[in-house]
């Protein structure tokens, strides 16, 4: 295992300011144009998931993530809409996280990142419309309205801060092409066609969801 040089290591005054600007230069290299308000979420959702316990809860009495299904049923068996919305909220958020940094993992399972992007921009669509009903409502109603027609975008925003940090972009192309197909990924396209690939859109009608 290589060493990690100290040219590699950037001192930062907070993780927070570490994802304010790997969002902000990530945004740029995506040419995804966002709020501030929007982008400033996404950089606290991932302060706040930077923390196992947050992002993990008891699953069958050990810390695991809960599966996206049973969330929606929390949000539409919630007995108060102040419940249904941080149900909504909770299965938009884990959704982006996982599908953004743990695409590659979810290759091997019964739902692939097709599936969290659909559960995850579904959730923050009927967040814009649940919080306006609440005190929180006009603050974030654009927030999560944005989350939800830009969600792929971000999903793409935070796999690039992943390969990022990681110190290179990704190299299985089988999988890149799988997440392009499922997901119609600009990012994923682009990759492919640094490598020399021209990605078919004729081979599998999920390219263009």
């Amino acid at each position: 295992m290589g060493r990690i040089t100290a040219e590699r290591v950037k001192p930062v005054n907070s993780l927070q300011e570490f994802f304010l600007e790997s969002v902000t230069q990530s945004m740029r290299r995506q040419k995804l144009e966002a709020d501030d308000c929007t982008a400033h979420y996404v950089v606290s959702l991932l302060t706040l998931f930077s923390r196992s316990e947050a992002l993990y809860e008891d699953v069958e009495s050990r810390p695991g993530l809960k599966p996206l299904a049973l969330m929606l049923v929390d949000a539409v068996e919630a007995a108060s809409p102040g419940e249904r919305v941080f149900a909504l909220q909770r299965l938009g958020d884990v959704s982006l996280f996982v599908a953004g940094f743990f695409a590659e993992g979810l290759a091997d399972k019964i739902v692939d990142v097709d599936y969290y992007i659909s559960m995850g921009g579904g959730a923050y669509r009927s967040l814009s419309r649940e919080i306006v009903r609440t005190p929180r409502g006009s603050a974030f109603g654009p927030v999560f309205g944005e989350l939800s027609c830009k969600f792929k975008e971000f999903v793409d925003v935070l796999a690039d801060i992943r390969a990022q940090a990681q110190g290179h972009p990704e190299r299985d192309v089988l999988r890149l092409y799988d997440i392009w197909l499922r997901t119609g990924s600009r990012r994923a396209e682009r990759l492919l066609r640094r490598m020399g690939i021209e990605p078919n859109t004729t081979l599998n009608g999920r390219a263009r969801h």
